[in-house]
């Protein structure tokens, strides 16, 4: 089904002692210039995620200029409410808007329709065979409840408060939503594996914004549901969850419980913890901040060191966020050598 002699798969699936993978979120980005140059190319964001060509580029970019161990699908989250029929819209330099979801009429008449998105697909199957020998492919969507927030909302908010009344006062119509989206999301997946990825991962961007029972139901389960239907048609397949914000008590139940093969944690997440109550059953990838790969120097390179230090044995390197658009690029540069420099004392 996958290579295992790649960083990526290697730590997913249990070994230690070789090279340490390292990836970035948002690797590809506003902060690299040809990525710059290569936007002007399409009318909107959503027209350049959907053209194979300059999606494909996008990908393979970072891969060009470092010594990154996978590439990241270069799409959106919020593909998935395109597909489903809502309307949307990347407003420049205040990001998406979306018609919202105001009741159940507006969350029956949502179907799914695979061509609106199957472009992706396509970019999928042009960027795996321009990858190393030792590379490897991650196909992502968001998860159900992040996805659900946009298109509640309509756009990204700090709090979410409309999507978190709905978790407690009109879970049905969540519930309905969720299973939406849910049922997109596994066949988005599926195609993408169909087309190539190694490993694909569950952006759950906004689950901080729940804690306890409604984290279970609206983080927890849909994810132990996605799980199982990617694994009921690739079974064993490379999965990584990313719940960031959630509470420690919800860190370990998400990776205990959803079935996920790898937990991606943010920077809040104390090592200590990843240490000793995570990676006993999971992989951990993560996580330092960007806003210290933003200022480099010796505060990234510290920090990046007592994480390799303290969680070296069972890690893939990354970020606790996405890469933040004015990094430079000799700060991600220096990041990849020490990470790919570094040696465990003994």
């Amino acid at each position: 089904m996958y290579e295992n002699a790649k960083p990526v798969l290697q730590a997913l699936s249990g070994q230690v002692g070789g090279r340490l993978p390292l990836w970035l979120m948002r690797q590809a980005g506003r902060y690299l210039p040809e990525y710059r140059q290569l936007r002007k190319q399409a009318d909107s964001f959503i027209d350049f995620c959907l053209k194979p060509s300059l999606a494909a580029e996008a990908t393979l970019q970072p891969l060009k200029r470092f010594d990154l161990d996978a590439a990241i699908l270069f799409a959106d989250i919020l593909l998935i409410p395109h597909a489903l029929g809502q309307r949307m819209a990347f407003i420049e330099g205040e990001g998406p808007r979306l018609e919202a979801i105001d009741g159940g009429a507006a969350i029956q008449q949502l179907e799914y329709r695979e061509e609106k998105i199957a472009p992706v697909f396509e970019t999928v199957r042009r960027v795996k065979p321009a990858l190393g020998a030792a590379q490897t492919l991650i196909g992502f969507c968001g998860g159900p409840w992040t996805v659900a927030c946009y298109m509640i909302e309509g756009r990204s908010k700090i709090d979410f408060t409309l999507a978190k009344m709905a978790a407690t006062a009109h879970p049905q119509l969540l519930d309905a939503l969720l299973e939406k989206i849910e049922d997109a999301s596994l066949q988005y997946l599926l195609g993408q594996i169909e087309a190539g990825a190694q490993v694909v991962q569950i952006f759950e961007s906004h689950a901080g914004q729940l804690v306890g029972a409604t984290f279970d139901e609206f983080v927890i389960q849909p994810t132990q549901r996605l799980v199982a239907g990617l694994r009921a048609k690739h079974k064993g397949f490379p999965i990584i969850g990313f719940p960031r914000g959630a509470s420690l008590p919800d860190y370990k139940r998400f990776a205990l419980e959803t079935g996920v093969t790898c937990c991606g944690i943010d920077q809040a997440t104390p090592l200590f913890f990843a240490k000793e109550e995570l990676q006993p059953h999971v992989c951990v990838q993560g996580n330092l901040s960007p806003n210290l790969l933003l200022e480099g120097g010796a505060p990234m390179i510290n920090q990046t060191r007592a994480i390799l230090s303290q969680l070296g044995d069972r890690l893939i390197f990354n970020l606790g966020h996405g890469l933040i658009k004015e990094t430079p690029l000799e700060n991600v540069a220096a990041l990849v050598d020490f990470v790919h420099g570094w040696k465990k004392q003994p």
